[in-house]
């Protein structure tokens, strides 16, 4: 086995792990729609949009819940669009495989 070759295929593959996280975005959304959020394959947030209805000034906390839904959701969707587009690649991530 060569190492320098195994160490070249290595960082190739983390390149290419990195410009499909770059490229990735996902949305998603809780509340039927009420909340929406848009995510990178890093888990960036890239944007929230929330509908005026959900903002009760008497329920703080179901606003809060939606968007931590919002994002939960988004996140399994960022790891499972990487585990489908890098296949075995991304075994050794943490977070997926």
């Amino acid at each position: 086995m060569n190492i320098q070759k195994l160490m070249r295929q290595a960082q190739q593959m983390q390149e290419r792990v990195q410009r499909e996280m770059a490229e990735l975005e996902v949305e998603a959304a809780a509340g039927g729609g009420m909340v929406t959020v848009r995510m990178n394959g890093h888990k960036h947030l890239l944007s929230v949009a929330i509908e005026r209805e959900v903002m009760d000034p008497e329920d703080p906390g179901m606003l809060a819940d939606l968007v931590l839904a919002a994002v939960n959701e988004a996140a399994r969707k960022v790891d499972e669009a990487l585990s489908s587009r890098l296949g075995g690649a991304a075994g050794g991530l943490p977070g997926f495989g």
